[in-house]
C-alpha cells in the first residue's frame, strides 16, 4: 500500500501541498544565506548537465515544519564554456537555477530516501518542466537520476551519512 502511495505521490509532484513546501524551503533558505541576494559564497567546480556548467553545492541541515532534516542545496551556473573565473566575477550573471534535497519525513517517499526535489529560478520561482508542472516534490527527472547514485543516498557528490 505504501509503495503505491509512494507511486502516486511520485506521479503527482508539483501539487498545491509541494509548492507551499517549496515557498517554505525557499523562505528558510533565504533566511539562512543558502539562496537569494545576500547567500554565502564557495569556490565553484566543474558541473555537468542537468545541473550546469559549474556549480557550488552546500550541505547542511534544517528545520522545515518542527523537522530538522538534511538539505542539499546546489546553485547551478551557466552556459557550457562558463570558467570559474566568471562565475566569481559574477555569480549573479551566470546563476541559471538553485536546485534543492530536502530529507522529509519517514514515509514521506520511502522508495525515494523520502527526498523532495525542487528546481528554483534564481528570483525563488519554481522552475517548470516543458508540461507547466512545478519542479517541487517527487519530481521523476530527479528521482530517475539520482537512483542511480552510488550508497542508496541518492546524492552523487558524497556517500554522507544525512540521516
Amino acid at each position: 500500500m505504501a509503495l503505491v502511495a509512494s507511486a502516486v505521490a511520485a506521479q503527482q509532484f508539483g501539487g498545491q501541498q509541494d509548492r507551499a513546501f517549496a515557498d517554505q524551503l525557499w523562505q528558510i533558505m533565504t533566511d539562512r544565506n543558502l539562496a537569494g541576494d545576500d547567500a554565502v559564497q564557495a569556490f565553484p567546480y566543474a558541473g555537468t548537465d542537468p545541473h550546469g556548467m559549474m556549480l557550488e553545492t552546500f550541505y547542511t541541515d534544517a528545520t522545515v515544519d518542527g523537522r530538522e532534516r538534511a538539505l542539499v542545496v546546489k546553485r547551478n551556473y551557466g552556459p557550457e564554456g562558463l570558467t570559474v573565473d566568471e562565475v566569481l566575477g559574477s555569480r549573479d550573471d551566470h546563476l541559471a537555477s538553485v536546485t534543492v534535497m530536502f530529507r522529509r519525513e519517514e514515509g514521506y517517499a520511502p522508495d525515494t530516501g523520502n527526498w523532495f526535489w525542487a528546481k528554483y529560478l534564481p528570483d525563488g520561482s519554481l522552475d517548470q518542466t516543458p508540461e507547466g508542472m512545478p519542479i517541487a516534490g517527487t519530481a521523476q527527472g530527479c528521482v530517475s537520476c539520482h537512483a542511480s547514485a552510488e550508497g542508496d543516498d541518492y546524492l552523487f557528490t558524497t556517500n554522507a551519512d544525512l540521516q
